[in-house]
């Protein structure tokens, strides 16, 4: 009689859990995506990746096209300056294009002057977004 009643009640433990009771839903979430559910907790953030911890904020980037376009006019204005040999960076930097052009299917030599304007101009561009955007997110932030 022992017997049987163990195994009955094997059979009902390995047959088990999904036949007496309602089946279990699998998760397949990321904390990269928002849940279609909201949060039940009312102290969790609608925003905080399904209410996971994250060391960054959803919008790290928190791009701003006031930013590009001040970054873009405080750069062009200041390289626009006749500074070097009565030429402004810009100029020089356009005008190697041109030159790079003339012969298009073949590319800048290496000694070329185009290779200095490219990197000088980028870098003064994008050095002038980096601070823009530190300076004017830290504004409206108030860091300073």
């Amino acid at each position: 009689m022992a017997a049987t009643t163990m195994a009955t009640s094997s059979t009902v433990v390995g047959l088990g859990t999904s036949t007496l009771s309602s089946p279990k839903k699998i998760n397949l979430s990321s904390g990269f995506l928002k849940s279609p559910v909201p949060a039940r907790n009312p102290l969790r953030l609608a925003q905080a990746s399904g209410g996971k911890f994250t060391c960054f904020e959803r919008d790290w980037l928190r791009r701003d096209l006031n930013v590009i376009g001040f970054g873009l006019i405080g750069w062009i204005a200041p390289s626009s300056i006749p500074a070097i040999n009565g030429n402004s960076l810009t100029g020089l930097f356009f005008s190697s294009i041109s030159t790079e052009l003339a012969h298009f299917p073949t590319g800048p030599a290496l000694d070329s002057p185009f290779w200095l304007w490219l990197v000088l101009w980028h870098l003064g561009l994008f050095l002038s977004l980096t601070f823009g955007q530190i300076g004017f997110k830290g504004r409206t932030e108030n860091y300073f």
